[in-house]
């Protein structure tokens, strides 16, 4: 998302960085805390490999120039070396839902990212939001956000969900289950309970698993097997794609929910699907970028 808004602004020289934190983010990197996470992992090699394939400029931690703007995706973690410049934070996705450990860092005033994604977009230490839509900002401000920090613009990759209906997948009217990596993120997660729902709910039709890429897969693959026998299963492929071909969409605490709601798909989710309607994203044809960059000029 970070490369499609720097396209849209032509004018300015961008420099890229995986994601990255302070000293106490990079010691846990270090010691392997963080390796299901965009700090550490596979992640961190798949971010160097897009930008090491799209030719892009690369200052890892951004150490060696002084910039006069920076874009973001997250403020659950702003480095001290980019507190003096403006910071745009762009929504990513969904936040996580509130839990006992939301409310203990809260309380304790303890880095946010203690509490996974749920306390995103409140941390205050940038300038702009930039939201996926108005239900979203009103979703953010009624949690504590300053109303005029916050922008919506739309964010890239939500806001062309009909884009995905043109496909080369080979399946169509299926039954798709969206796993997430709840287990591998400390969460608890029934999986034989979710697995045998989602084998109810298909009743006799296709069923397809799309596994979340930050899973442990032979351990995945086996508990379907058990649980859903004869149901497919994807390790890799673009899910939003699948969900444009699926019947019902059935997912655990996944931004994918709002894909199969906004294609009018009968989704299953451990969200409650009517509480998102007001959040989908705006549909603007894959303008956010341009919006957001147009964001990015009001600090240049």
């Amino acid at each position: 998302m970070m490369h499609q808004v720097a396209e849209q602004i032509p004018e300015v020289r961008a420099h890229f960085s995986p994601f990255y934190g302070d000293r106490f983010v990079k010691w846990m990197t270090r010691h392997g805390f963080l390796h299901y996470t965009i700090a550490g992992g596979e992640f961190r090699g798949k971010s160097l490999r897009y930008l090491k394939r799209n030719g892009l400029l690369i200052d890892d931690g951004g150490s060696r120039n002084r910039y006069d703007l920076v874009v973001t995706s997250t403020d659950l973690v702003i480095p001290q070396n980019i507190r003096t410049q403006p910071v745009i934070v762009v929504q990513e996705g969904m936040t996580d839902p509130d839990t006992w450990k939301t409310e203990l860092v809260r309380k304790l005033r303890l880095p946010p990212y203690l509490a996974s994604t749920s306390l995103a977009g409140l941390s205050k230490h940038y300038d702009r939001f930039c939201v996926a839509s108005e239900g979203y900002k009103n979703f953010f401000v009624n949690r504590g956000a300053s109303s005029e920090k916050l922008a919506v613009t739309g964010i890239p990759n939500f806001d062309h969900f009909e884009k995905y209906l043109n496909n080369n997948f080979p399946h169509r009217d299926y039954v798709l289950c969206a796993t997430t990596d709840m287990r591998e993120t400390g969460k608890r997660d029934d999986r034989k309970a979710f697995i045998r729902n989602a084998f109810r709910i298909a009743n006799g039709r296709k069923l397809i698993f799309k596994l979340h890429p930050n899973e442990k897969f032979e351990r995945a693959h086996s508990e379907i097997e058990t649980y859903a026998p004869g149901a497919i299963v994807y390790s890799d492929g673009n899910v939003d794609e699948m969900i444009a071909n699926c019947a019902v969409l059935i997912t655990q605490y996944s931004t994918v929910t709002l894909t199969g709601m906004g294609l009018g798909k009968e989704v299953h989710s451990y969200w409650d699907v009517e509480k998102l309607r007001p959040l989908l994203p705006l549909q603007n044809k894959g303008q956010s970028a341009k919006n957001i960059a147009n964001v990015c000029r009001q600090y240049l």
